[in-house]
């Protein structure tokens, strides 16, 4: 078993990641883990990333707040406990354009080649 308090996640940094505070819950530096890895963003009021595409599927569900995901071809606001699934290579872009802040939850695997575990 691999226990990691919220109190105790360390932050990571995603590139062009902008008002957002990012996570690690299980998985890379967080610990062990054989096929995907978790994190939470935390992320303020304006805050966004850049529309990018990324070679894994990612998995999003909102914790707190109302978050926007937008791809090239559709747009949704999802509220609390809503969850979305964005295909490999399939750009999006996460934004809160409320004024309260907002906790999602990312489920992302590791490329087929790569298991993660736990740093000295």
């Amino acid at each position: 078993m691999n226990t990691t308090r919220f109190a105790q996640a360390r932050a990571y940094h995603p590139a062009n990641h902008e008002g957002m505070h990012c996570l690690r819950l299980q998985g890379h530096e967080a610990g062990p883990s054989d096929a995907l890895w978790l994190g939470v963003s935390i992320i303020l009021p304006g805050g966004h990333t850049s529309l990018d595409a990324s070679s894994m599927e990612k998995h999003y569900v909102v914790l707190e707040g109302e978050v926007c995901i937008r791809t090239p071809d559709e747009s949704v606001t999802l509220g609390q406990f809503d969850s979305v699934r964005l295909a490999p290579g399939e750009a999006r872009q996460v934004s809160n354009s409320s004024n309260r802040p907002a906790m999602l939850l990312l489920a992302m695997p590791y490329p087929a080649t790569t298991t993660a575990t736990a740093k000295p």
